[in-house]
């Protein structure tokens, strides 16, 4: 339990938000440029510079009572510089003239001791975006401490009076939210940049039954508080998978039918993109390699990147070396249309670019009009998972073997829960024995699935 001085934090925050006012985008923007200028007066050939700076606030609430309120402001920039085929990279969180200048030298003196790379360098000049779309990202929250606290606790009742006999604890609800804006800029004179917002509510509760515990979650985030679900909604949701969870039962070793539930299903999603992108693929350590244009899943796979999305998880006008980004559709029908790649390694692969710089950018899984209850239905008998455990993917293999726990299902209904065993196949296979893609996709997530319905998995329970 803590004593809160609300006239100490409310004055703290105030504080926050009035420095907020004077790191705007312009402000960034201006900062690198002084960046760059300093790369060119110390000899470097071409440079490029981010600087960022954000605040945001966490309140979290444990059986009632506020346990944590945390505040933060974060700055920093990072300049990497370039001496014809030679680099360096440097980074400092003190925003000061002395320390723009010393990170700078830093970052030319690392330069001088590394190898040539004739892969290195800025992306092309041609390929930097000359549009910069207003993608609706930015919606500050400014919630009070107060109103965060009764937000919180609201979330955390809602999932304790599911069921107030068997939700005897909490790992307690939260309410997040952050203000951030940042400028990049490179040597091939372009600069761009903008302000953005995430805030999220969670919940996690735990449940007992005679000797038995179990905990789960849920949670909802956005870049415009107004998206998020209700607060009593996020625990109520919460409280009912931390019940669900009790009475577990065994099953029997085999092969059997598996559905990842949505927020799992997206890791798989997770899985085939890092296998196509371009560090993977240039290291060869790719269960895909040489895959493009070639079948990598069913014939029902089809996902696009949407990098323009209005409020999108990862939308962005351009990636992290300024090249602009592009909708394009990345599985069509299961075959594979594209790598993920940044400029270096798509010089490494005698490619170009796909403006992939820092990752992908809002990946839209197309599903197969099957709702939830259609999934257990077509799925008949069979595992759902809900959980998994540990990381047992062999990324050049496709090898895969990971902790499990969810429900069993017979003739499409859940029975009981399972916990304690492993589901294990190969990725390779599994993307091809994709069964159906569920309706159920979480909004407002960087990698939008329904559940996936995978044909067969071996699924091994604890003896």
């Amino acid at each position: 339990m803590i004593e809160v001085n609300h006239g100490m934090i409310t004055a703290l925050y105030q504080s926050y938000h009035q420095s907020r006012q004077v790191m705007d985008l312009d402000t960034l923007k201006q900062l690198s440029q002084d960046v760059l200028k300093l790369a060119a007066n110390a000899g470097a050939s071409s440079a490029e510079a981010e600087v960022s700076y954000g605040i945001g606030q966490q309140v979290s609430v444990r059986l009632g009572v506020p346990e944590n309120i945390e505040y933060n402001q974060d700055k920093g920039f990072s300049v990497t510089v370039f001496f014809g085929q030679r680099k360096g990279h440097a980074s400092s969180s003190d925003l000061s003239p002395q320390a723009l200048h010393d990170t700078v030298e830093a970052a030319c003196n690392i330069a001088k001791y590394t190898a040539q790379d004739e892969f290195c360098g800025l992306a092309d000049a041609t390929l930097m975006t000359s549009d910069l779309p207003n993608l609706d990202l930015h919606h500050p929250w400014k919630i009070s401490i107060e109103d965060a606290i009764e937000i919180a606790k609201e979330c955390e009742a809602a999932a304790m009076s599911v069921d107030n006999q068997r939700i005897t604890n909490s790992e307690g609800a939260s309410v997040y939210t952050n203000d951030s804006v940042f400028a990049y800029a490179n040597s091939h004179g372009f600069i761009g940049g903008y302000p953005s917002t995430r805030h999220s509510i969670s919940c996690s509760v735990i449940a007992e039954q005679e000797t038995a515990m179990q905990r789960d979650y849920w949670y909802s985030s956005a870049r415009d508080a107004s998206d998020m679900g209700s607060a009593t909604d996020i625990g109520k949701i919460a409280g009912e998978r931390t019940v669900r969870r009790l009475g577990s039962r065994p099953i029997k070793t085999g092969q059997y039918p598996v559905l990842f539930e949505a927020p799992l299903a997206s890791g798989l999603i997770s899985t085939l993109v890092n296998a196509i992108s371009g560090s993977s693929l240039y290291r060869k350590s790719s269960f895909l390699l040489d895959s493009l244009g070639k079948p990598v899943a069913s014939n029902i796979l089809n996902i696009q990147e949407l990098p323009h999305i209005k409020k999108g998880s990862a939308s962005s006008p351009f990636d992290n070396e300024g090249v602009a980004t592009q909708p394009r559709q990345l599985v069509e029908n299961g075959v594979l249309q594209g790598y993920v790649l940044s400029s270096y390694s798509a010089r490494k692969l005698g490619m170009q670019t796909t403006g992939n710089a820092g990752g992908a950018h809002n990946l839209i899984v197309q599903d197969t009009r099957h709702s939830f209850t259609d999934l257990l239905h077509l799925m008949d008998t069979g595992l759902l998972v809900t959980e998994l455990l540990g990381h047992g993917l062999n990324m050049v293999t496709g090898d895969y073997s990971r902790g499990a726990a969810g429900f069993w299902v017979e003739k499409g209904i859940i029975v009981h829960p399972v916990e304690e065993i492993t589901i294990a196949s190969n990725m390779k296979d599994m993307l091809n024995q994709l069964i159906a893609i569920g309706t159920d996709i979480i909004p407002h997530s960087a990698k939008q699935t329904g559940s996936i319905l995978i044909e067969q998995m071996t699924v091994a329970a604890s003896e």
